[in-house]
């Protein structure tokens, strides 16, 4: 996705949406994609497709105040902005559109961004109306490199003559809508910038004529305006003229809407698997009851004596496993029984004498080899013998051999 930076000119000079618009269209790796002019109105394939809309509103427009603010919190705050600034203002805050800049080191005081809401409302609908997803509106003025101890201005022409603007701060500058006359900008600019050092911005097409006029003003050098340098200081500028309007939110709105059906539809994939997951478990639970419930009636008409059933399966073995005993038969995993085919396996060796010492434990015969008693094809020889009758015979550790019963007799 991109965004779309559109530099709409002064009110001065457009009094509609048809005014020409420098744009530019930038990648997310910040590469510059496209740019041109054209009508605001007529940039629709361009709006549709960026991912955000960040409009460049003319410095002669947007004035930028210092304000001292009280420290309230942010909606407190944000609900007594148009009474901070009502004594520095023309016109009635209720026409106005506010943004307030981030608090500074040092001070109380913070900048606050004002606009006519009517007009501004104007631009961000026709935007949106064009398939924006999301509208920023920035002032331009802030939009210029941040010169330190000096002054950043450009001067552009336009329909009814040149736009200047100023940033004199991080969050401070001004912007004027001069008479098409450059020599008389450039001592407009010098006025206002006072002693200060202007780092001048001019288009490259007439970066000449321009360079033409500075040996009649001081302390000027020229550059050449390009949207690289604009749109690297816009990423910087934390005001959002465009956050207070309702054309604004309905261009979020209308980007989540399109998210609303692929939402339902993964939210109903999930839903149908959760049901199928715990249909499934019901199933598999109630087959395991049924099943135990078998077995604990075929339990209980083999030994109807049982009082507790807590395992009948283990419980069942158990019984077998004393009833054989009982009747002289031994199981496999006896002592007696493990015991006697370990001695008959080593009759495969060429000695016999190579016990050290015989442990049972956990239903297993653990057989202690003396130092040096075997060699490495010993093992294989007694597992071939074991191998026949179900045991299993492993190496657990050096000169250490455990037989298991491994199957059936």
């Amino acid at each position: 996705m991109t965004t779309l930076y559109i530099s709409y000119p002064a009110r001065a000079s457009a009094a509609d949406i048809g005014a020409a618009c420098a744009y530019a269209q930038v990648g997310d790796g910040g590469n510059l994609m496209q740019q041109g002019a054209g009508a605001l109105g007529k940039l629709g394939d361009l709006v549709a497709a960026s991912r955000k809309v960040v409009l460049l509103l003319a410095a002669a427009d947007v004035t930028l105040l210092r304000v001292a603010v009280p420290p309230l919190s942010g909606s407190r705050l944000k609900a007594a902005i148009p009474n901070l600034v009502e004594e520095q203002l023309l016109g009635d805050p209720d026409d106005c559109v506010f943004a307030l800049g981030p608090a500074q080191p040092g001070g109380s005081e913070r900048t606050v961004a004002v606009v006519q809401r009517a007009w501004l409302d104007v631009l961000v609908k026709a935007l949106v109306q064009q398939g924006a997803r999301a509208v920023a509106a920035l002032p331009a003025q802030l939009c210029l490199p941040l010169a330190p101890g000096g002054v950043s201005a450009s001067l552009a022409s336009d329909e009814g003559g040149l736009e200047l603007a100023l940033r004199t701060g991080q969050y401070e500058g001004m912007g004027l809508a001069l008479p098409a006359q450059p020599d008389g900008a450039l001592q407009v600019l010098r006025a206002l910038a006072g002693e200060a050092p202007v780092t001048l911005y001019v288009p490259p097409a007439q970066h000449a004529q321009y360079e033409a006029l500075l040996p009649s003003v001081v302390g000027i050098t020229l550059e050449e305006d390009h949207w690289a340098h604009r749109i690297a200081a816009s990423k910087a500028v934390q005001l959002d003229l465009a956050a207070g309007l309702a054309a604004a939110s309905g261009a979020r709105a209308q980007a989540w809407k399109q998210w609303r059906w692929p939402l339902r539809l993964a939210l109903l994939a999930v839903l149908v698997n959760l049901v199928g997951l715990n249909v499934e478990w019901l199933r598999m639970k109630r087959e395991a009851e049924a099943l135990r419930q078998s077995m604990v009636q075929i339990f209980r008409a083999a030994y109807p004596n049982e009082k507790v059933v807590l395992d009948p399966a283990a419980q069942l073995r158990a019984n077998i496993a004393r009833a054989k005993a009982g009747g002289g038969a031994s199981a496999k995993d006896d002592f007696t029984a493990l015991a006697a085919a370990f001695g008959e396996a080593l009759g495969a060796l060429p000695r016999r004498d190579v016990v050290a010492g015989l442990e049972y434990r956990e239903r297993a015969l653990v057989v202690r080899l003396k130092p040096n008693s075997v060699d490495g094809g010993a093992l294989a020889q007694v597992q071939a013998q074991l191998a026949p009758r179900g045991l299993t015979l492993t190496e657990t550790g050096a000169g250490t051999w455990e037989l298991r019963a491994g199957g059936k007799w």
